[in-house]
C-alpha cells in the first residue's frame, strides 16, 4: 500500500522490495553526497539512504524518484486515480457519458481535502537551522541548500487553503551575508505562485507568513513541483495523489504547516528587505549567479523524533529531476488539448535544460478545404503556449502540424527536427520576442529574467532532403574548422572563441556564403566551440546549442533579409552557441572528491556494485 503516513514509511518500503540500498560509511553533505547521488543517478541505481551524515545527527535519503519504475512504485495505489482527475478538469462531462470509469473518484476527491489538526508528528523536538544536513552540491555553490523544499504561503487578501501555494522553490540555507540560525534565503523565479501572494502583502506593507516543509509523504514533494491549473491547490493535488488526506497542522493566528513532514522551518519574508543569494549549480547544466533574492526570518524549527532528510541534485541534465518532468508529462499531457484547443501536445526538451526548447503538434483547421502552404492556426496555438504558465519561459518553441504526419513524435527529437527542417521555410516561419523575459536561470540573455523568444513553425509537404554527410566541396571562412553533421540537416561548425560580446563572427560567417553555396544545403547551422562535442551526442547538441543562445541576437542566415518588419534568410539558418563572456560559469565537479567517491565504488570498497 502505498498511502505513506511519513517519509520513513516510505524508505522503509522501498528498502523492503529492493528500491532502497543503505549507505553506512560516512558521507559528507559537502560535496560528497551529491556526488555520489549523481553517479548513481546515471547508473540507474536504487534510492539512497546515508545513515552516517557527517556534521549532523539526521540521515539523508536521495534518489527516491531516480527512475521512472521507482516513481510509478511509489505511487502504485493512486496514479492512475490522480490521471483521471487532472483529465477531468478538460472534460467534465466524461464522468456522465462513461460513469462507471470515474467510479473510485469520489474517495479520491474526499482525500483531497486537507484535514485540520492540532498537533502532529513534526512538532516533536525544536531544533536549529544549523543543525539541518548543510548539503552542498557544487564546488562554488554559495552555502548549503534545501534541494526539495515545500514552500507553503497563502494569500494575504484571501487567507485560506483554497486560495494556497505549495511550490518547490530554492531555499539558501547559510553563506553570503544571512544571520546564522535566523535568516535563509528564498529565491523564487518568475511565474510562480508564491509572488502573487508576496505582491498582496507588499501592497498591505505587511511580512509574508511562509512555511517550508522537507520530507514528509512523497506526494508532498511532487505537489510542490506540478504545474496546476489556476484554482488547483497543491494541498488537494497531494492528498489524491498520497491516498489519504493531508494532515495541516492549524494553530490560532499561525499559517498552518504539513504535520507529517519530517521538518518545517516558519518564518515571515519581509516586504523590504533582500540579500544577495547564490550562486546555486542548477538544472541547464551552469551556476545560477549571486542575485539579491527576498529573505525568510526563521521563527521556529521543528524535526520529527524520526525524521530524514530528502535530497537531489540538479546539473546538467539528466538529473534526478528529468523524471519529475517525466512523470508531471504523464500525468498532465492528456489534458493539454482541452486547455489549449487545437494543440496535440507539448514536450519540454530536458537535454536542452527544459525551458530552453520547446517542441509542439498543433492543428491546421482555418482552411480544411485548401493545400496546406504556410503556417496559420500553428502560430495561434503558438501564442497560447507561450501564454500558459511555465511554458511562457520557452526560448524556442518549434511547433508542427499533426496532420502533416500522424506518427510524428515530439519525444523523438532527431524524427522531429527532421520533419521540421525539411519543411520550414527561413523566409517567412521565423516569429521573434524581442526584449521579454526569459527563465530566471538562463543567462544567454541581456540580463536576469530579459532574453528574447523564437517560434518555428512548419507545415505542409517537404521541401528539402536534408544531408547526412560533410559535403566535398564544403568550404569555410578563416578560422572556422572542422564541420561535423549532428543530425540530418543540422551541421556543428568549431568556431572562434568568443572573448568579447558581439565579436562579430556570427556577422562574418555568414556573409562569407551566396545563395548556391555547399552550406545552404543544411537548413541549420550551428557555431560551437567544439563541434566534436556538439555531434558526439544528441543531449550534447541540444545542451551546447540551446543553452548558449539568445534568439534575437545569435540567430543569423545567409542571404537574410528584413520585408515589413519581418526577418528571414534564403539559405542556411546559423546559431550562435559559442560560450560568451556574460554566460554563468559551467557546472565542473572536484576532483579530490571525485577521487574518493570513485574508491568508494572500487572492489572491496563500501559502495562497490552501486556506480
Amino acid at each position: 500500500m502505498s498511502a505513506y503516513r511519513s517519509l520513513r514509511e516510505c524508505v522503509a518500503d522501498l528498502e523492503r522490495h529492493g528500491h532502497l540500498v543503505r549507505v553506512d560509511v560516512e558521507v559528507d553533505p559537502y560535496l560528497e553526497a551529491a556526488e555520489v547521488q549523481r553517479r548513481v543517478y546515471e547508473a540507474g541505481g536504487p534510492a539512497l539512504l546515508f545513515t552516517r551524515v557527517k556534521g549532523s545527527a539526521f540521515p539523508m535519503v536521495s534518489n527516491l524518484f531516480g527512475t521512472a519504475a521507482r516513481t510509478r512504485f511509489v505511487f502504485r495505489d493512486t496514479l492512475a486515480r490522480v490521471k483521471q482527475l487532472v483529465a477531468l478538469r478538460g472534460d467534465p462531462g466524461a464522468v456522465m457519458r462513461r460513469p462507471w470509469r470515474y467510479a473510485g473518484l469520489l474517495r479520491a476527491g474526499w482525500h483531497a481535502r486537507p484535514k485540520f489538526v492540532g498537533s502532529g508528528p513534526v512538532m516533536a523536538r525544536e531544533i536549529r537551522v544549523s543543525d539541518l544536513p548543510q548539503q552542498v552540491s557544487w564546488p562554488l555553490d554559495g552555502g548549503p541548500f534545501i534541494t526539495l523544499p515545500q514552500v507553503y504561503s497563502e494569500d494575504p487578501e484571501r487567507p485560506g487553503w483554497m486560495k494556497s501555494n505549495l511550490g518547490m522553490y530554492r531555499v539558501q540555507l547559510a553563506g553570503n551575508r544571512y544571520a546564522q540560525d535566523r535568516q535563509i534565503g528564498l529565491h523564487y523565479q518568475i511565474h510562480r505562485g508564491i509572488g502573487v501572494h508576496h505582491a498582496a502583502a507588499i501592497r498591505k506593507g505587511e511580512p509574508l507568513r511562509v512555511n517550508i516543509f522537507v520530507g514528509g509523504p512523497p506526494a508532498m514533494t511532487l505537489a510542490a513541483v506540478m504545474p496546476l491549473p489556476e484554482g488547483l491547490p497543491e494541498l488537494a493535488f497531494a492528498g489524491a495523489l498520497a491516498g489519504r488526506r493531508v494532515r495541516m497542522v492549524q494553530r490560532p493566528g499561525e499559517l498552518p504547516f504539513a504535520g507529517e513532514a519530517d521538518f518545517v522551518l516558519c518564518g515571515t519574508v519581509d516586504p523590504e528587505l533582500r540579500l544577495p543569494e547564490g550562486p546555486f549549480g542548477d538544472h541547464l547544466g551552469y551556476y545560477s549567479l549571486t542575485h539579491d533574492f527576498p529573505v525568510l526570518r526563521v521563527e521556529k524549527v521543528y524535526a520529527r523524533a524520526d525524521a530524514i532528510w530528502p535530497f537531489t541534485v540538479v546539473g546538467r541534465p539528466p538529473q534526478e529531476d528529468t523524471q519529475f518532468g517525466a512523470i508531471i508529462h504523464e500525468i498532465t499531457g492528456p489534458a493539454i488539448p482541452a486547455v489549449i484547443p487545437g494543440v496535440h501536445a507539448v514536450h519540454a526538451v530536458d537535454a536542452a535544460g527544459v525551458h530552453p526548447l520547446l517542441l509542439a503538434l498543433g492543428s491546421e483547421r482555418y482552411t480544411p478545404y485548401a493545400p496546406r502552404e504556410r503556417p496559420a492556426e500553428l502560430l495561434t496555438q503558438a501564442s497560447a503556449i507561450l501564454g500558459q504558465g511555465q511554458m511562457s519561459l520557452a526560448k524556442v518553441l518549434m511547433i508542427a502540424a499533426a496532420d502533416d504526419a500522424p506518427n510524428l513524435d515530439l519525444h523523438d527529437v532527431t524524427g522531429f527536427f527532421g520533419h521540421v527542417l525539411e519543411r520550414v521555410d527561413w523566409r517567412r516561419d521565423l516569429h521573434f520576442h524581442t526584449e521579454t523575459t526569459i527563465d530566471t536561470l538562463d543567462y544567454s540573455g541581456g540580463g536576469l529574467n530579459v532574453g528574447s523568444k523564437v517560434v518555428i513553425a512548419a507545415v505542409g509537404a517537404p521541401r528539402r532532403s536534408l544531408p547526412i554527410e560533410v559535403p566535398a566541396d564544403l568550404r569555410l571562412p578563416g578560422g572556422f574548422s572542422d564541420p561535423r553533421v549532428c543530425m540530418p540537416g543540422v551541421l556543428a561548425v568549431t568556431s572562434p572563441a568568443c572573448v568579447e560580446a558581439g565579436d562579430g563572427a556570427l556577422q562574418r560567417f555568414c556573409a562569407a556564403f551566396a545563395g548556391g553555396d555547399a552550406i545552404n544545403r543544411f537548413p541549420l547551422v550551428v557555431l560551437v566551440d567544439d563541434s566534436e562535442f556538439a555531434a558526439r551526442t544528441l543531449n550534447n547538441f541540444l545542451w551546447a546549442t540551446f543553452t548558449r543562445m539568445n534568439p534575437a541576437v545569435d540567430i543569423e542566415g545567409v542571404a537574410a533579409r528584413t520585408v515589413h518588419k519581418h526577418w528571414g534568410c534564403e539559405g542556411a539558418l546559423v546559431i550562435d552557441a559559442r560560450r560568451k563572456p556574460h554566460h554563468a560559469p559551467q557546472l565542473i565537479e572536484d576532483p579530490a572528491v571525485t577521487r574518493r567517491v570513485l574508491e568508494w565504488a572500487a572492489p572491496g570498497g563500501p559502495l562497490h556494485g552501486l556506480y
